[in-house]
């Protein structure tokens, strides 16, 4: 039985791909970097392209897409610092590009392809009311209505705690190379929410033959 195609914008160390790929699905990510740190590395497919030059008709076939489009801009403006609040509005661009590869994906395809997109909380000033968030993942677009609890599914998330924790972080420079790693950690989607994303949108011939 062919395996359902999942495009990961964005994808940086492949938080969205290791859910996926778990529950069944060829994932292809796309990012403008590859992210490698040890034994950490991006497990899916791995295209370097910047999304922006990406048509959504390329990905007609696909079941569906996730994106986590950088969020450093809406972070950085939900400090309580007066230089960050003075700063002009951020550009959306990266963000709006998800939307408008969905857009053309389904008109390609004639159907609609489901795609959710995560960012920061910061993010719901500039970009519109997220529908849903575990813990600080903030979700748009075609988020299933019955989704798993923040804390129950927290507890089992291993390394979250560490990753999130800034103490070590605010020692190392923006030039240290554990401070790159500690940022693509921190930003990657945690396993409990992609699979339940990546099993909500399994074709319901597969969701019943597993």
């Amino acid at each position: 039985m062919r395996r359902p195609l999942a495009i990961d914008l964005y994808c940086g160390l492949g938080g969205w791909a290791d859910g996926l790929l778990a529950e069944g699905y060829d994932v292809v990510g796309f990012d403008i970097e590859r992210h490698e740190y040890g034994e950490h590395r991006y497990p899916g497919q791995l295209v370097i392209q910047d999304v922006r030059t990406l048509h959504g008709s390329q990905f007609k076939d696909a079941a569906l897409v996730v994106a986590s489009p950088p969020c450093q801009e809406y972070s950085y403006r939900a400090m309580p610092w007066k230089r960050a609040k003075a700063l002009p509005p951020p550009d959306n661009t990266l963000f709006e590009t998800c939307f408008r590869i969905q857009r053309e994906a389904c008109e390609a395809t004639g159907r609609h392809i489901p795609m959710v997109v995560e960012n920061v909380r910061g993010a719901q000033k500039w970009v519109g009311r997220a529908r849903w968030n575990w813990l600080s993942f903030y979700l748009w677009g075609d988020v299933p209505v019955l989704m798993p609890q923040s804390d129950a599914d927290a507890k089992g998330f291993k390394g979250f705690k560490d990753f999130h924790d800034c103490e070590a972080a605010r020692r190392w420079s923006s030039r240290d190379p554990r401070r790159k790693e500690w940022s693509a950690m921190i930003a990657k989607i945690p396993l409990p929410l992609s699979r339940h994303i990546a099993r909500c949108y399994l074709p319901s011939s597969l969701s019943e033959a597993a």
